[in-house]
């Protein structure tokens, strides 16, 4: 089974893209809702994360996302502590995933991908990139945030450069007609290479 990475910076459309390429038939692992579905049920997790930022990491029995987003976004260790909590048990997850998939290929969805060295485990990575201003609009429509607030998560990502430099292929996510067309081109590459 062939591992393929979906990365880009936040607000480029990863999920957009991601859905493409699942009406194609290829399975999608979404490392960051898994991410947060494990920081709410896993006992590991959980008692890690209690240790590291103490009772308020978690309020009746679920994740403090706020509280911990104060604790992480403009602390670079914290941040680090904490993936080094999750990733772990983010990839154990993944691993058993894949095992029971039926497709081609796999896409594994990540926003750091680069950043936490899961791209290492990929066959092929997919960088969805789109303009700086764009993103910004679409994050400030879809969430309830700042452009501070953006810019401190961007700050913790690799810059687009970076990420197309390693990867396999680039889907420019501008316009929904033009991003299928470069999901179908690309979903059949891939399909080429593992034949």
């Amino acid at each position: 089974m062939k591992i393929v990475g979906l990365t880009g910076g936040i607000g480029s459309g990863k999920t957009t893209v991601a859905k493409q390429f699942n009406a194609l038939g290829i399975p999608v692992y979404i490392a960051d809702d898994e991410a947060k579905l494990l920081m709410n049920t896993s006992k590991i997790i959980k008692k890690q994360l209690i240790a590291l930022f103490g009772e308020n990491a978690y309020k009746d029995k679920t994740l403090n996302r706020p509280y911990l987003a104060d604790k992480i976004f403009n602390n670079a260790e914290n941040l680090e502590k904490m993936n080094a909590i999750v990733h772990p048990e983010v990839a154990a997850h993944f691993k058993a995933w894949v095992a029971k998939q039926q497709a081609p290929y796999v896409l594994k969805e990540s926003a750091i991908l680069f950043e936490n060295g899961a791209y290492v485990n990929c066959d092929y990575i997919i960088t969805v990139t789109a303009p700086l201003p764009l993103r910004m609009e679409r994050l400030l429509k879809r969430d309830d945030t700042t452009e501070e607030k953006i810019q401190a998560i961007m700050n913790n990502q690799w810059n687009d450069e970076a990420k197309i430099e390693k990867s396999d292929f680039v889907i420019v996510n501008k316009d929904l007609k033009e991003t299928q067309l470069q999901v179908q081109l690309t979903h059949d590459k891939i399909v080429n290479f593992i034949a």
